[in-house]
Formats: structure tokens, sequence, C-alpha cells
């Protein structure tokens, strides 16, 4: 039987029960329930603003949006967001599901921490930033009811410390792999995390390169 949080179903399918219980098993209960807080967002969002797209596939998105913070990818030459998006990407491969719908899927993922971008696109893609956005920052805050923030937080509880917490994950994720934070807002969480970070400059890096003029 489906359960239904603040007017949402959640997918219940196998493949949406298998996608939570790998989640489950690799994440901590703070990056987990951040997760289903943001499919919970995305999916009420999307309703109140007429965009719509699948359940099943925007749980499997939000599932996998942190999992290239895995202790695994740490080392990783890739933004942790695509080695994420490569991990969903396989998993929905594993379950033979269209590539349309898989690369709807990478692209939300590979993308939610971009901002200016997501919203133009898809509402898959466009819901998966917004609900992880509302969840990381409060991005449109007011436009749920605050029975409906209550009855997300209810059920997926932010823990104590949340806000310096998260960005202690996200720190722990990227410590070790810094050149993958360049333009993006991943170089915000070095910069605050890692004392002996040094942000690189694109104009730095334009004026420092080997052309002539």
């Amino acid at each position: 039987m489906s359960t239904s949080i603040a007017g949402v179903r959640i997918p219940d399918s196998a493949m949406a029960q298998e996608a939570t219980h790998l989640m489950r098993g690799a994440q901590s209960d703070l990056l987990l329930h951040h997760a289903l807080r943001a499919f919970l967002f995305a999916a009420l969002l999307g309703e109140a603003v007429r965009l719509k797209c699948d359940l099943e596939l925007l749980l499997i998105a939000a599932l996998f949006h942190n999992a290239g913070l895995k202790t695994k990818y740490q080392r990783s030459s890739l933004r942790f967001e695509v080695d994420g998006a490569n991990e969903a990407r396989a998993f929905l491969q594993s379950h033979a599901i269209d590539a349309r719908d898989i690369e709807l899927v990478w692209t939300a993922i590979a993308l939610h921490t971009t901002p200016g971008i997501p919203e133009h696109m898809p509402p898959l893609v466009a819901l998966i930033h917004a609900g992880v956005q509302m969840d990381l920052r409060g991005a449109r805050f007011h436009a749920f009811t605050k029975t409906q923030r209550d009855e997300v937080v209810a059920a997926y509880p932010r823990e104590k410390g949340f806000k310096k917490k998260i960005i202690e994950a996200y720190a722990r994720g990227m410590l070790e792999r810094p050149d993958t934070t360049f333009g993006t807002v991943n170089a915000d969480v070095l910069d605050r995390a890692d004392p002996n970070y040094k942000r690189l400059n694109f104009c730095g890096l334009v004026l420092g390169s080997e052309w002539a003029n």
C-alpha cells in the first residue's frame, strides 16, 4: 500500500522500493531524509504550478541526487553531481527504463546545483532543482503552506544542526577532488570547510593562458 505525505503519493513500485533500500544502505539518514523531503517539495511544487512529470522517476532522481558523495567517489575526477547521475543511469538501465527517461533523470541530477538553467528545462529537471533548493536554502519557501512544510518535516525530520551538517557532508565528498568544484556552488562549500582550498578564478585562467594575447 502506497503512503501519502502532504497529499503526495510516495511511489511504491518494486523499482522505487529497491532504490530507496539502496540509498538507505549507502547514505546517512541526514542525506536520505533530505532526498525524500526534496522529492516531496518537488512534487508539491509541480502540482501547484501544473508541471507534470512521472513521480517514480522524480523519486529516483531525488534519491540518487547526492549519490556522488559516497566514499567510493571521493577521489573521482568528476563533479559529485555527475557521479550521482551516472549511478542513477546505471540503476535505471538495469530496470530497462526508456532511454529518454533515463537521460531526463541524468540531467536532473547533473544540474541540480546549477542555478539559472534547470527552470527552463523539462519538468522533471526543473522540479528536482526546485525541491532540492527548497530543502537546502528555503527557495520559494512561501510557495508551500505551513501545513505542507510541517507534514513533510514530520515524515522526514530535519535533524538538529541540519544546516551545518549538510554543508559538512558536501565538504567530505569534495575535499579530495577540489578541482571539480570550479565554477560551481561547490566552491563555496570548500571555501568554508578547507582553510587550504584555493579557489580557481576564470579570469585568472584566461589571462594566464598560453595564448599570446
